[in-house]
């Protein structure tokens, strides 16, 4: 019976999430209008038309090489924010505890985040060379001090009396941490993955571009290279469609899931 009920309320969840996901095609749709306006006012030289990019993504979809290219992309950009994610995360929450490491990383990540992306690309070609190293390693550097920003943020506002008061009913660190800490945490965390997610991918085939080591990026270095305008655009939009992927159907679901207490502050949400 519990598993049913379990079984019943998850599929739930899941109608609701992909029930609220036209809002997101609405605004997705706007923007190819947009796209198909400046595509006739620009002409297909300059601007492919949606159709005619869709359909370019169609051609270079059934192309051999296309998936193996697409996977060298994939696996660097996870490669890269798996890093960056769990070394800024774990660093961050590490150094949310201490006001004065938090004094002390401030100017170190603002220096990092100052850096253009581009300046570590070129780093890296001279450290590791024309391989995917050098793209993982940009991605890593560019985006490690957005997740330790948000790690060391969500810790140090974290309320403090919350905490002592569970001090005070004997809970431990571990579970202070896991019922106190951890909710307020992920609020912070989430937004800051979603953006490194994003920087993942622009990173991996701004580097590929850039290092002519394939992937998504070397199509992209190869189609430049042809003027074939509409091959880029179709590129384009797989890339923007990876991010898609990995946000909508990887990590707001997540954070869909871990943040359902928010629910109970909702009219609808409170059992009655």
């Amino acid at each position: 019976m519990r598993l049913a009920a379990h079984s019943l309320a998850f599929a739930a969840w899941v109608g609701r999430y992909l029930w609220s996901a036209w809002v997101g095609a609405a605004g997705l749709f706007c923007v190819a209008a947009a796209w198909q306006a400046g595509h006739e006012l620009y002409g297909s030289f300059v601007l492919p038309s949606p159709l005619e990019t869709l359909h370019e993504v169609a051609v270079i979809g059934s192309q051999s090489g296309f998936a193996r290219a697409a996977g060298e992309t994939a696996l660097r950009a996870l490669a890269g924010f798996t890093l960056a994610v769990a070394i800024g995360t774990a660093t961050g929450t590490i150094a949310g505890y201490s006001f004065a490491t938090m004094r002390l990383m401030a100017p170190i990540v603002t220096v990092i985040l100052g850096v253009p992306p581009i300046t570590w690309i070129v780093l890296a070609l001279i450290w590791f060379g024309s391989t995917g190293g050098s793209a993982v390693l940009t991605v890593v550097l560019a985006s490690l001090p957005i997740s330790f920003v948000a790690g060391l943020q969500g810790v140090a506002t974290r309320d403090r009396a919350l905490d002592t008061m569970a001090r005070s009913f004997g809970a431990g660190g571990w579970l202070r941490f896991r019922t106190v800490t951890a909710p307020h945490l992920v609020s912070y965390l989430f937004p800051a993955w979603t953006t490194t997610a994003g920087s993942a991918w622009k990173v991996t085939v701004m580097a590929e571009l850039l290092s002519n080591s394939g992937g998504i990026g070397g199509e992209l270095a190869a189609a430049r290279s042809l003027f074939d305008i509409p091959r880029v655009m179709a590129l384009i939009v797989v890339v923007v469609a990876f991010a898609l992927f990995s946000e909508y159907a990887l990590l707001q679901p997540i954070r869909d899931r871990l943040e359902q207490w928010r629910n109970a502050g909702q009219p609808w949400g409170v059992k009655r």
